[in-house]
């Protein structure tokens, strides 16, 4: 569902095929006025790779604490979206756009005691990040963002209330 964020904009993809050195090479060479999106599944501890696109279970911290030296050189100009980014964020000393936990699955709606389904799951969060998508192509600062996609949720089920109040700008 994050494609969406960066589908039809030139980018440079960064997966598990990585190492630790090339990402950092990568990071440190962005120009401070592009975008850097981290996205996917991750914790307070960085952003997580997987073993393999078929498989699910993540094998290592993709972007984590060696990184953070290369985010902090670039400034605010960041968006990470996965689960608890915002605590890497600030442990980090990191700027920009972050998300909080996020419910993507039916074990993490299990977990927070949120009453949903899977075709709700599906279909609420293809909205948000359309709707991410839309705000940032719009060029909407990324302070801006937490209130107004906030403002788009027109649902109001405990699923969007818990994902839309987890956007923030640090």
């Amino acid at each position: 569902m994050l494609s969406v964020l960066y589908e039809g904009l030139e980018h440079t993809y960064i997966d598990q095929s990585n190492s630790k050195k090339d990402i950092c090479h990568i990071l440190n060479h962005v120009p401070r006025h592009e975008r850097i999106y981290l996205l996917g599944h991750g914790s307070d501890k960085g952003l997580f790779s997987r073993e393999n696109d078929n498989h699910n279970d993540f094998d290592r911290l993709m972007v984590y604490h060696p990184h953070a030296y290369y985010l902090r050189k670039h400034g605010c100009n960041i968006v990470a979206m996965w689960c608890n980014a915002n605590l890497f964020a600030e442990k980090e000393k990191l700027y920009g756009l972050f998300t909080g936990m996020i419910v993507t699955e039916m074990s993490e709606a299990l977990l927070y005691s949120i009453n949903t389904s899977q075709e709700e799951l599906d279909r609420e969060n293809i909205k948000l990040v359309k709707r991410l998508r839309l705000l940032l192509d719009n060029n909407v600062p990324l302070p801006d963002i937490p209130s107004r996609i906030l403002a788009m949720d027109d649902v109001h089920s405990q699923l969007t209330d818990f994902n839309y109040h987890n956007f923030y700008y640090l």
